[in-house]
């Protein structure tokens, strides 16, 4: 009887010498290799610039792109959506860090009357390269207003796509997959890989 083998990503991996990376430093990579790529991307959200964002998920990027490629916003979900649709409409490819999924909920007019509507009431003629990131899920001392994960609600939601990784490997994939598409994306991690 001949043995089989699964060949995953997590074999290819070692057969092929491949370094490892945290989940964290995957999504870096990611958006570091994507904002080379393409000047038209850039990252706004609360606390993403020096300091790096709460999770560490924008750590050095400030450095390389600086507050053109790198802003840092109020807290004002709602604002910093209604920049990211705004943007992409005229040809940008923003990321919207929300932080906690919890306050989509105060950008939810942002995401379901105009993001996720945009192609449908254009009759496909405008695209909405959007990525709207947030973080999920229970950690320690997270609170009731921080601990939500409710991302199966957007899956309800026609012209949203909903990215959940859970591996290195499906984050950085997932995040260069996201930011390419010309749709809206809702890309959401739970807290604790992070």
């Amino acid at each position: 009887m001949a043995e089989t083998k699964t060949a995953g990503p997590a074999a290819e991996g070692k057969a092929s010498g491949e370094r490892a990376l945290s989940y964290v430093d995957a999504g870096i990579e990611a958006l570091r290799e994507e904002m080379r790529r393409d000047p038209m991307i850039f990252y706004i959200g609360q606390g993403i610039g020096v300091r790096g964002g709460n999770w560490q998920q924008t750590r050095g990027l400030w450095a390389e792109f600086g507050d053109a490629r790198l802003r840092d916003t109020p807290i004002s979900e709602l604002g910093q959506t209604g920049i990211g649709v705004g943007a992409a409409l005229a040809g940008g490819r923003p990321i919207v860090d929300i932080v906690f999924l919890d306050f989509t909920l105060e950008a939810m007019s942002q995401i379901i009357q105009q993001a996720s509507l945009i192609h449908y009431v254009s009759n496909g003629q405008f695209k909405l390269p959007l990525v709207i990131r947030a973080a999920m899920g229970d950690i320690r001392s997270a609170g009731p207003h921080h601990s939500h994960s409710f991302y199966s609600y957007f899956m309800h939601i026609p012209g949203l796509k909903v990215v959940v990784p859970a591996l290195p490997y499906d984050v950085k994939g997932l995040l260069k997959t996201s930011i390419r598409d010309d749709n809206p994306v809702m890309f959401l991690e739970h807290k604790a890989l992070l």
